[in-house]
C-alpha cells in the first residue's frame, strides 16, 4: 500500500495523486512492478523500514 509522508501524518495517495497530471487513470501513482514511475527511490527498503520515494511533484510515498 502506498500511502504519502507528511511531517505529522501519513495520509492515502489518492487525496493528492488525483490532481497530479502523472497520475493513472484511477488517479494513484505511477506503480509497477516495485517501481514508481512517476518518482525515485530515496531510501531503499531495510530491516522494519519501507521503501521511500519521492514523486516528481516533491511528496514523500511510503511503501507499507
Amino acid at each position: 500500500m502506498l500511502v504519502m509522508v507528511m511531517e505529522n501524518q501519513i495520509i492515502e495517495t489518492h487525496q493528492v495523486c488525483q490532481g497530479c497530471l502523472l497520475a493513472d487513470h484511477s488517479g494513484q501513482p505511477r506503480w509497477r512492478g516495485g517501481h514508481l514511475s512517476c518518482g525515485h527511490l530515496i531510501r531503499k527498503p531495510g530491516d522494519n523500514q519501507p521503501g521511500q520515494y519521492e514523486c516528481q511533484m516533491g511528496f514523500r510515498i511510503a511503501n507499507i
